[in-house]
């Protein structure tokens, strides 16, 4: 049988690391392409990054990056992170007060930000919708949905 977005007797893991190798590999195009080198840090810190889909700090992704190569200092982290973000591949958000957090350039969301526990939800930009028109027509201030943070209580803390 036959899953979709495999090929052949390929199983749906081997399809979902196919297509995160070529993600990584087009990420790395676009790297080349303006200027840059497709080096192995940059590569694993690439895998670790489509890897979870989460939002990680530099530590983290550093941690990471470090259980394949130890030698990768985290300034080399940081400094691809930046690069990545200036190419789009990524974006950064800092919610309350934390570090900064990486995830991959998708689709607009806010976060819902627990001040207690620290968790964080991903909800969709729409949610925000009517505040991010207000802010524009009224303000003429611009909120960037990919940074954008309310700070309250989840669920499981009120």
């Amino acid at each position: 049988m036959l899953y979709p977005g495999t090929v052949g007797n390929e199983t749906p893991t081997a399809s979902a690391e196919r297509a995160e190798t070529e993600a990584i590999e087009e990420v790395l195009a676009l790297v080349r392409r303006n200027g840059g080198r497709a080096t192995p840090a940059r590569r694993l810190l690439l895998k670790a990054l489509f890897g979870t889909g989460e939002h990680r700090s530099a530590e983290e992704l550093a941690a990471e990056v470090h259980a394949q190569a130890p030698d990768v200092h985290l300034s080399t982290i940081y400094r691809n992170l930046e690069e990545l973000e200036r190419l789009g591949v990524i974006d950064s958000t800092r919610l309350g007060g934390g570090p900064a957090t990486y995830h991959l350039a998708t689709a607009a969301h806010g976060h819902l930000v627990c001040e207690k526990c620290g968790s964080m939800t991903e909800v969709p930009d729409d949610m925000f919708r009517d505040l991010i028109q207000t802010a524009s027509t009224e303000y003429g201030f611009a909120i960037n949905p990919h940074r954008f943070a309310v700070t309250g209580r989840c669920a499981n803390c009120r």
